[in-house]
């Protein structure tokens, strides 16, 4: 791979170390100032443009009914949606180190309205998948938010912001389910997918008017270079490697408890409704919100710390969750625990590796979350399939070990 055209814009920035990072930029702000408004605005937008391709989670028996889905494989809903969403970090992402945001964002957030139209209006199976295609593929304007927002931040904040930011997605993902559930009791699950097409539409324009305008020097690179950067970027920070297997692991476990969760939910002796299902994804919310200070703590030279704490919690969480059938509220408990450590490990990495190379966070981000997106598609597949033979107890067990297995390489990794 030829590498030579990057290599030399892409120096690394004066930092006492790789974990802890510097400023990156000599120590200047950028021109633009990060208002906590503005944070809000792109916490909205991530959340928003992410749910899309949850919706589906709490909906899975009802798509299933539906469209004639075998209970063993419906979790492919999922999957296709978080491949595809992989694939369009690859192809897409890195764009926001090329284009100019401004628009490219926009763009972006108006076509996966186009999708959602087509996936709320699906009459067959094919055309639901190409559908929840397009929509996981262009999903990822939310990794070209984060990025973005972490070059407008100042250095000393930078955490702070992506903490903010990111807690936005997060919630996105959970809220996803609380909205969706509610919306499917009220008017079908084709209500779920039209409105958040009219909300995304609606924030679209709003970001359109509000981003600001870049004043950066274009890359010397084309589209193929582009790509190729992604790859010589893994190849070259190991911090970036780490970090992406701990995102592999931990959006693993993630998916292995939401994926499956509405399926011992919705059924006999519970038989909750999708409302009420839903509804655990404020649980999950809140424990999001209170690792919105991880990114803050990276700041100040705690990354690994958070990260080991946060990794302990999540294999902690599994018990209380494993515990369903005796009592919802300590699936509560678990549940909060399980997206506070999450959270906390996903800020924390993306804090550490913003400070790498500054003027290719767009292409660290893609090669960061594309392996959360691996992990994701793994654990909804495996969730479901593990369920059908194991029941709950085999999920939990799964969560569990995969939870372990991300200590585990943490423990072994940490003085890297």
């Amino acid at each position: 791979m030829n590498t030579e055209v990057f290599e030399k814009p892409m120096e690394a920035p004066a930092a006492p170390s790789r974990e802890h990072g510097g400023e990156g930029e000599g120590g200047k702000k950028p021109a633009f100032s990060f208002s906590r408004r503005m944070a809000l605005l792109f916490a909205v937008a991530c959340g928003l443009s992410v749910a899309n391709i949850y919706y589906a989670q709490p909906l899975l028996d009802a798509l299933a009914r539906e469209f004639g889905l075998p209970n063993s494989s419906v979790g492919i809903v999922i999957t296709v949606t978080q491949l595809c969403y992989a694939l369009g970090l690859f192809l897409l992402v890195p764009l926001g180190d090329l284009q100019n945001r401004r628009k490219l964002i926009p763009g972006m957030m108006l076509l996966s309205v186009i999708a959602l139209i087509v996936a709320g209006t699906a009459g067959s199976t094919a055309v639901l998948f190409a559908g929840l295609a397009v929509v996981g593929l262009l999903a990822v304007v939310t990794q070209t938010l984060v990025a973005y927002a972490s070059s407008l931040a100042a250095p000393s904040e930078r955490g702070q912001i992506v903490g903010l930011v990111t807690s936005g997605v997060v919630i996105g993902i959970l809220l996803a389910r609380t909205f969706a559930g509610a919306l499917t009791d009220i008017a079908g699950w084709r209500s779920v997918y039209l409105s958040s097409a009219a909300m995304l539409f609606f924030v679209a324009c709003i970001l359109l008017r509000s981003l600001p305008r870049e004043h950066r020097d274009q890359p010397r690179l084309n589209y193929v270079q582009l790509l190729q950067s992604v790859l010589a970027l893994f190849m070259q920070e190991r911090i970036l490697r780490i970090r992406a297997i701990l995102a592999l692991l931990i959006f693993a476990s993630f998916s292995i408890l939401w994926t499956s969760l509405v399926l011992p939910l919705s059924r006999p002796p519970l038989s909750l409704s999708h409302s009420a299902i839903g509804s655990f994804g404020l649980a999950g919310a809140a424990g999001a919100l209170a690792a919105a200070r991880a990114g803050r703590w990276a700041d100040m030279g705690f990354g690994q710390k958070t990260t080991g704490i946060a990794l302990g919690l999540l294999l902690l969480s599994w018990l209380p969750i494993g515990l369903l059938h005796r009592s919802l509220l300590l699936l509560v408990f678990g549940i909060l625990l399980l997206d506070m450590a999450v959270q906390a490990v996903h800020v924390t990495n993306q804090s550490l590796i913003f400070n790498v190379r500054p003027e290719a966070r767009s292409r660290l981000t893609a090669g960061y979350m594309i392996f959360y997106s691996i992990g994701s598609a793994f654990g909804s597949i495996a969730s479901t399939a593990v369920y059908s033979y194991f029941g709950w107890t085999g999920v939990c067990t799964l969560g569990a070990s995969v939870s372990a297995l991300a200590l585990l390489f943490w423990a072994c990794t940490r003085r890297d």
